[in-house]
């Protein structure tokens, strides 16, 4: 198993789909629900985005072909994106990147099941985490070894945010928003680091610059 590919995509889905952020929102908009209803939620949820990511990991390539888009193209939008979501993280500030807006929790919390929207997407399979899943699995040796490695990555980072989903409440008193906002910061830096190699490999492969 390539250890460095399984590092690097467990890094990236765990910024991208943020289990800490995760639960904190899935705490706070079902509040008013049982356990048992947070239950079938979260595993609802967890399902139709894994479905949703796994559906970009399998056709990733084939789409891109499909709209002419080359993989130096993807390394370089996707960094970009990823860089973006990172800045946010490390300096604290909500977008659209990673989770709801505003407006989409306002209307969130007028709704009786939230499983897939906006659980599922966007708050699970929202554009970064999209975006990560194809570029991590496209340009890798057809359903190889690495290939494996990313999606086992990713259903591990499932598999935690659900888990971090049936804890949501008591991982919240616990870590405050202090400690959320810390384990943030620390993936953001980590994040930050990965999207600017993406950019490097994706402007070398391109030939723009340096042949």
């Amino acid at each position: 198993m390539p250890t460095e590919t399984v590092l690097i995509a467990l890094t990236t889905f765990f910024a991208t789909v943020g289990p800490a952020d995760l639960a904190l929102v899935f705490a706070a908009l079902t509040r008013k629900n049982t356990a048992a209803e947070r239950r079938v939620m979260a595993l609802r949820g967890i399902l139709v985005a894994g479905a949703i990511l796994l559906f970009f990991a399998v056709f990733g390539e084939p789409l891109l072909r499909l709209f002419g888009i080359t993989l130096p193209a993807l390394r370089v939008a996707g960094g970009i994106l990823l860089l973006l979501i990172s800045i946010d993280m490390v300096f604290a500030r909500h977008s659209g990147g990673t989770g709801t807006t505003p407006e989409e929790e306002d209307e969130a919390a007028h709704r009786d099941d939230i499983s897939v929207f906006p659980l599922a997407m966007p708050l699970i399979a929202g554009p970064g985490a999209i975006s990560a899943t194809i570029l991590l699995t496209t340009g890798t040796d057809g359903f190889g070894l690495e290939w494996f490695a990313v999606v086992g990555a990713l259903l591990a980072i499932l598999l935690l945010s659900y888990l971090a989903m049936l804890v949501a409440i008591p991982i919240q008193r616990l870590l405050g928003l202090t400690g959320l906002a810390v384990v943030s910061r620390i993936v953001g830096v980590l994040l930050a680091a990965l999207a600017v190699q993406f950019l490097f490999d994706g402007v070398k492969a391109s030939g723009i610059i340096g042949g």
